[in-house]
């Protein structure tokens, strides 16, 4: 029995190892007043906040503009897909309607196949959006928004459709008696209701188009217009690697900060959702 016990405790230290191994590593990067990653070591020879100046000091990499390039882009998309995606799952679980089981089939099926896949056909239609819309085309943000929207919306819109399943149809059946209108239904009984799942929803999205890489870099080529994720990338590309491994620390931290927010703020409704979850049960 204290062998067993033992061999647990033993593999708990051994996982919690692993997992705090590389964020050790990367904050010992960050504080390591040479900055380099030949001089990178787990434990390094003093600290210093150096890298994090030198990294909001840089005319090469305006890391200050990426972070808010993504922050902005990853707060509207979260919050236009979320609302565009709540509209539609509202439709599929409560209306019938011609074609819509034809409909959600459709969104099944497209979200068996990844985004990228069609990035010459997306490339295609940017390059005339750009002729004719400038501000919305390659190397904008708002093009970078608009592009992410599209994506976004047919996993969110079955997932929350799942759960707007399990809301009693009654109760919109008693509001409508009360004789509240469709618009009200959905704003004042089911929004209240839903709110876990779009707490889940919204921070999925977030963290989604945080990390995003492969649509950003194709779209995004100005540096003043990049995310952190490409912008990022082109620090440590090539012969870069080395010299600006310490700044590129530094900015991972700075990166985890929005995410974590987001997160802490939107816990108290993922904990109520995953409790309510349980209860159903």
């Amino acid at each position: 029995m204290k062998l067993s016990l033992t061999l647990r405790h033993v593999f708990v230290l051994v996982v919690c190892a692993f997992a705090l191994l590389p964020i050790v590593f990367v904050v010992s990067a960050a504080i390591n007043p040479l900055g380099t990653l030949a001089s990178t070591e787990l434990l390094p020879k003093g600290a210093s906040l150096g890298n994090f100046g030198d990294l909001f000091a840089s005319d090469t990499y305006p890391f200050a503009r990426w972070f808010l390039n993504s922050v902005f882009i990853a707060l509207a998309s979260s919050f236009a897909s979320l609302l565009l995606s709540m509209l539609a799952a509202y439709a599929f679980s409560r209306m019938r309607f011609a074609g819509r089981r034809t409909g959600l089939l459709a969104l099944l099926l497209i979200q068996m196949f990844p985004q990228f896949l069609a990035i010459v056909t997306i490339f295609i239609i940017f390059t005339k959006v750009t002729e004719m819309y400038p501000a919305f085309g390659f190397n904008t943000v708002w093009g970078l928004l608009l592009l992410y929207l599209g994506g976004a919306l047919g996993v969110n819109t079955w997932l929350m459709k799942g759960f707007l399943d399990t809301v009693p149809k009654e109760l919109d059946e008693a509001a409508t008696v009360d004789g509240a209108s469709h618009a009200q239904i959905f704003w004042r009984v089911i929004m209240p209701l839903v709110t876990p799942i779009l707490a889940v929803t919204a921070l999925l999205a977030f963290i989604g188009t945080m990390s995003e890489f492969i649509m950003a870099n194709v779209f995004l080529r100005d540096p003043e217009s990049k995310t952190l994720a490409v912008g990022m990338y082109g620090m440590i590309a090539g012969d870069q690697r080395n010299a600006n491994f310490g700044m590129f620390a530094a900015a991972t931290l700075l990166t985890a900060v929005p995410t974590v927010g987001v997160f802490l703020w939107l816990q108290k409704y993922i904990v109520s959702g995953l409790t309510a979850g349980a209860v159903k049960g």
